[in-house]
């Protein structure tokens, strides 16, 4: 019995030390001479194995397993951000799983769906500090694409506006753009009527109703009469602190501009807002209806019209006018 309990001990005494001695080496750096930087991004959501292989696989880190032992035993995986960090392969393991808790060189950016382009100047502004008249003038209305990047926080105004643009062109792939000239538009055209029905239509269901009231109209050659592009002509509203007015007056639907729907037939010059992918999609696969007209209620769902008697019961019963 005590021989066997001096086997275990001796066995128990070897493990500790061999951990010991392999732990010792694989909290090391890779290279303790190379100094040289590797941007490394760590996407949102990502498990910390995942992180730990791609470490190893980009000879940042010596082990993979004792980085993720360090980063459970060490309460390290819920500091651990997303984004992109610069490491070298002359950091110790502590160096770089600290690092990795802070030091991003990244930020991210939401841009919602319909935003114009004032506002994501603005927000640009205020996260990135770069200045609203720069990235306007790279911008250009309906190509800044609605969705979360990663953008360096020494980026030009140029640069943001290319990523835009460049992830506009990844999302609205070939094959849209093939359908968009199989319906006999071009690109433009698509993204106006998208972005209108971006601004009119608040649920997901009703963005090809509208789509096909607009394209009804258009095709009969009536005007739109569309509030968003009387809100888009207004500009910013001091009172309500927005670049989209709450409540219209009968005054503001003569505003004398190219963008007023009420006034002008057709699509407006440009498009009013940057839309999603879901609002252009709304527009190539538009049902075909025998819908003219449409309201939005209090809470911001569409009614549907035919002619212009149902509309004006739709008004009355809806808006109560």
């Amino acid at each position: 019995m005590r021989q066997k309990l001096t086997i275990v001990i001796c066995l128990l005494s070897l493990i500790t030390f061999f951990t010991f001695l392999w732990w010792n080496q694989a909290v090391k750096s890779v290279n303790p001479t190379n100094k040289e930087s590797i941007t490394f991004t760590i996407k949102r959501s990502e498990g910390i194995r995942n992180i730990a292989d791609r470490l190893f696989k980009q000879n940042l880190i010596r082990s993979p397993l004792a980085f993720f032992l360090l980063v459970r035993l060490g309460n390290f995986d819920n500091k651990i951000q997303a984004g992109d960090f610069q490491l070298k392969p002359s950091m110790d393991l502590f160096t770089l799983t600290n690092t990795l808790t802070h030091g991003i060189t990244d930020t991210w950016i939401t841009i919602p769906e319909g935003w114009r382009n004032e506002e994501i100047a603005l927000k640009l502004s205020k996260e990135l500090n770069i200045p609203e008249k720069e990235f306007l003038k790279e911008a250009h209305e309906g190509y800044m694409f609605p969705d979360t990047y990663l953008v360096p926080k020494e980026a030009t105004s140029q640069a943001v506006a290319n990523i835009f643009f460049d992830n506009f062109h990844k999302k609205v792939s070939p094959e849209v753009k093939e359908k968009i000239k199989q319906k006999g538009f071009t690109l433009d055209e698509v993204l106006s009527i998208a972005s209108l029905v971006e601004r009119e239509a608040k649920f997901p269901k009703d963005r090809p109703l509208v789509a096909s009231v607009i394209l009804n109209r258009l095709k009969e050659g009536m005007k739109l009469d569309i509030d968003a592009t009387i809100q888009y002509a207004l500009g910013y509203q001091p009172n309500d602190k927005s670049w989209w007015k709450k409540e219209l007056t009968i005054e503001d639907l003569e505003i004398n501009s190219s963008y007023n729907t009420y006034k002008n037939a057709g699509l407006p010059p440009s498009p009013i807002a940057n839309p999603g992918l879901l609002a252009i999609i709304a527009v190539i696969d538009a049902p075909k209806t025998e819908y003219f007209y449409y309201i939005s209620d209090k809470q911001g769902k569409n009614h549907f019209a035919k002619t212009i008697e149902e509309h004006n019961i739709n008004i009355s019963k809806y808006l109560n006018k």
